[in-house]
């Protein structure tokens, strides 16, 4: 009754596909790569997103997608998120109607502006929570101290789900506000290209002072007149994956922002890389998002054109700073 199928075996999915193993539970990982997964069901190891970890024997693993849904009571969704929707919409007829889905993808699907929560609610009838929060899974998968968000709109399916994805390391809070959980785990993926490229120009430490925290101002300004509730952006899946995708050097977003404030074109970076770096089609519809709704979000604006416009870094940061003064709170 408590089988997991963990969907997309890219570091995160791998990380939590091992997780929730560790603690008993029967767990079948879908890799999208034939190869890799024909590798990973072989050697136990997946070499390219998680190489130093040697997964437990009872995991299956597989590439046909109809294998690993068959018998899922719950499904735990690690594909990327712009890929979320054709991955689902294939699988859909092998989800068993009365499976939970936990999302666990961070960004806003392009086009439509959906969270990914929406659009799963859009193809299947199955009740949808969001995990998200600090959580880099390189120091997840070493058991070092991580605590999360989990949020679901009902509670005692909350609660059951918190008791299966806590550890003695991996400390799980429950929330009942998915919109806001899953808003702020998407910006601050933009927010984190902002804070790379202030580094990147060198400049300085009280500049990505003052961009997380105007970034947070942002990302909850949106969040609040889309329907979230404000306080979810102090917590965990707001202020606390804002600081450590701003900070950390395991930030693929934050490493993308230091290229390009370097000078980096971003098509050279992103060929460098075998991982989806979520901001760079985040930016693109939060930018969409704020003017949708008609709120000034300074930073997103900026990341948008250097991104989508080949605007030069450090003139954003001039047209940032050189912006009429206001009051901060406003």
């Amino acid at each position: 009754m408590s089988h997991f199928s963990v969907i997309g075996a890219g570091s995160w999915g791998t990380t939590l596909a091992y997780l929730l193993s560790q603690k008993g539970i029967e767990v079948s990982l879908w890799v999208y790569e034939k190869d890799l997964a024909e590798e990973m069901e072989r050697t136990r190891i997946n070499k390219i997103y998680l190489p130093h970890v040697t997964l437990p024997r009872h995991m299956k693993i597989s590439h046909q997608i109809d294998e690993v849904l068959n018998k899922a009571r719950y499904l735990l969704n690690a594909v990327p998120a712009q890929y979320t929707r054709a991955v689902f919409q294939e699988s859909l007829p092998s989800i068993p109607k009365e499976a939970i889905i936990i999302s666990a993808a961070k960004g806003i699907e392009r086009g439509t502006l959906k969270t990914i929560s929406s659009v799963l609610k859009e193809l299947s009838a199955c009740q949808v929570a969001v995990l998200s929060g600090p959580s880099f899974a390189k120091e997840v998968i070493k058991n070092l101290p991580t605590a999360v968000t989990l949020a679901t709109e009902d509670r005692n399916t909350g609660l059951m789900l918190q008791e299966m994805f806590n550890t003695n390391n991996f400390r799980v809070y429950t929330h009942d506000d998915v919109l806001g959980v899953e808003i702020g785990g998407a910006l601050k993926n933009v927010m984190a290209i902002a804070s790379g490229i202030s580094d990147g120009l060198g400049l300085g430490l009280n500049a990505r002072a003052s961009l997380i925290t105007r970034g947070l101002a942002e990302m909850t300004r949106l969040g609040v007149a889309i329907g979230a509730k404000e306080r979810t952006f102090s917590g965990l899946s707001g202020l606390g994956d804002l600081v450590l995708t701003c900070t950390g050097s395991l930030s693929r977003n934050y490493t993308l922002g230091i290229k390009l404030g370097q000078g980096m074109k971003l098509g050279d970076v992103l060929n460098q890389t075998t991982s989806v770096i979520e901001g760079v089609a985040t930016a693109e519809s939060a930018f969409e998002l704020s003017r949708k709704y008609n709120i000034e979000m300074p930073i997103v604006e900026q990341v948008y054109k250097i991104i989508y416009e080949g605007k030069d870094p450090a003139l954003a940061v001039n047209d940032l700073m050189g912006r009429s003064l206001k009051t901060e709170f406003y």
